[in-house]
């Protein structure tokens, strides 16, 4: 589903995922926008957003969106040892690394990411290719240095897999009808199912429940307007050095 948005004395848009593009990439909450048509039609959709942007008198898009997201959809960012390198040029780089928030991809300096920060840095350090005009290039050591990106091995399957929830939890609603403190009661319950599956030694069941507790953290996650990848990392970078010992199977940490 596409939606046509407003922000009352700002723009006109449109996008499949309000709580993303609106809410999480522009700052803005509901009550503060108004979705003035819905369509399952990208070509409709995309010729009524410039209608709507000529009628209220707002900037007009010089593309259309139904081509910026087909454009979007095939983005391939090539990662050398030295560059990662976007297929575009500067002057659309922004819009298209919206459109693709929560792309990860692999460089030999680790995993980088496309988020609020990196997509801003990114365009403000994106240099032209020399070789092709409507590409675009940030050096990698650059990147790793500002965000210091966490050197570890990462599989691409449980990125993807987490992504999947969320393309599967925005196709019924739940970011945008749901709440998290149903969702937080509802983590409780899988955990009280990871107890008994524990005590009655039933691993199927103990595989069921941590499964069931990682999409509902998933989509807890995203209601907050933060990632799981960026809660896990940070969780992560808090302990890669932690100290300690384990006491009666317990890993105790030593006081700083």
């Amino acid at each position: 589903m596409y939606y046509l948005y407003h922000i009352p004395g700002k723009k006109i848009g449109v996008t499949s995922n309000l709580k993303t593009r609106v809410t999480l990439i522009q700052g803005y909450k509901e009550g503060e926008y108004e979705v003035l048509e819905s369509s399952e039609d990208i070509d409709y959709i995309s010729d009524r957003e410039i209608e709507l942007q000529k009628s209220y008198g707002y900037k007009i898009d010089r593309r259309k969106y139904n081509e910026l997201y087909k454009k979007s959809n095939q983005m391939r960012i090539n990662a050398t040892e030295q560059t990662s390198t976007f297929p575009c040029p500067i002057s659309t780089l922004k819009s298209m690394l919206e459109d693709n928030i929560g792309k990860q991809w692999d460089t030999e300096l680790g995993m980088f990411e496309l988020n609020n920060n990196t997509i801003d840095w990114i365009c403000k350090n994106a240099s032209i290719s020399m070789y092709n005009p409507n590409r675009s290039y940030i050096y990698n050591k650059a990147f790793y240095e500002k965000f210091k990106v966490t050197k570890t091995k990462c599989s691409k399957k449980p990125i993807k897999m987490f992504q999947q929830i969320r393309d599967w939890a925005e196709e019924r609603g739940l970011y945008k009808s749901g709440d998290t403190k149903t969702q937080y009661l509802k983590l409780i319950e899988e955990a009280g199912e990871l107890s008994e599956g524990l005590l009655k030694d039933n691993q199927e069941e103990v595989i069921d429940a941590i499964g069931d507790m990682v999409v509902v953290l998933t989509n807890l996650a995203q209601q907050r307007g933060v990632y799981i990848e960026t809660c896990i990392n940070s969780a992560y970078k808090e302990i890669q050095n932690r100290k300690g010992k384990m006491i009666n199977g317990t890993f105790v940490k030593d006081e700083d």
